[in-house]
């Protein structure tokens, strides 16, 4: 498996060319590539991109796109302003999803991936199929590019994101799966969601945390090794599925300690699968 880290996308050259210079400082070969502003879906920065890839080495195994509109990670106002399944805001994201399918197509990046939002775990929810109907267009936009749109998981239930694949009907859905995000949300355990929706995990992130002590916040990200994720559970699970794709460390917190943390957990998660 090829284990990579997050890249925010600017359209700063200089910027960017840090960015990827970090990268091949800390030999590393891949990443994802992520942006939440549209205005640098532009051919300029794709073209930069594409540049910077070949300069230095590096593959981006997904394009994680976000959308326009309010953000609130939270249980309460997140449910009614994040993703796709919010009505209010619901079609503006599609459109800015299929910019982002755009942007990652001048860049040969075949796997799209976002957040979907508090997906209803009822069927009959009145925004269940409303949002089927949106995840459906969506997806098929993308697949006459040939690409897949990816749901990270955390907002909902592995069972709840199963039925909206089901519901939607696209053979080009495929799961970003957050193990820390499954924890972060209280929605799973990330070694026993592979039992549910293993078969459609694409791409990975690679984080940990502790589950959530209130019913408003989520709970806290820590540093791989130190939460709740079983890695060594969830990599002989991944063996046993065949997983061979990318994995993506992610760590969501600033300055010197971050890179610090993203280096250790490369050898954390290298030793276990050296062990398996």
């Amino acid at each position: 498996m090829k284990i990579g880290t997050c890249v925010y996308l600017s359209s700063s050259r200089e910027d960017m060319k840090n960015k990827f210079q970090l990268l091949k400082d800390n030999e590393f070969t891949t990443c994802q590539l992520l942006s939440w502003n549209m205005a640098d879906f532009t051919d300029e920065n794709a073209a930069m991109v594409n540049e910077l890839c070949a300069e230095y080495g590096i593959e981006i195994s997904a394009f994680w796109c976000g959308w326009s509109g309010p953000v609130h990670w939270n249980f309460y106002e997140g449910q009614e302003t994040l993703g796709l399944v919010s009505p209010t805001y619901r079609w503006q994201r599609m459109q800015d999803l299929k910019k982002g399918s755009d942007f990652a197509e001048k860049i040969g990046v075949t796997d799209i991936a976002t957040h979907m939002g508090y997906i209803p775990e009822n069927p009959y929810d009145i925004n269940y199929a409303g949002f089927c109907c949106a995840v459906r267009d969506v997806a098929q936009y993308m697949k006459r590019k040939g690409q897949y749109l990816l749901f990270e998981t955390g907002q909902e239930t592995p069972v709840t994101m199963l039925r909206c694949f089901e519901t939607v009907g696209m053979d080009n859905l495929g799961v970003n799966l957050d193990t820390g995000n499954l924890i972060l949300y209280g929605k799973a355990n990330p070694v026993d969601a592979l039992d549910v929706i293993g078969k459609y995990v694409r791409n990975f992130h690679i984080k940990d945390g502790f589950y959530p002590v209130n019913g408003h916040n989520l709970g806290r990200e820590a540093k791989v090794g130190e939460g709740k994720c079983d890695f060594v559970a969830l990599c002989k699970k991944l063996k046993e599925l065949g997983y061979d794709g990318h994995m993506t460390i992610e760590r969501e917190i600033e300055g010197t300690q971050q890179n610090i943390d993203i280096l250790d957990t490369r050898k954390y998660i290298n030793d276990i699968l050296a062990s398996l």
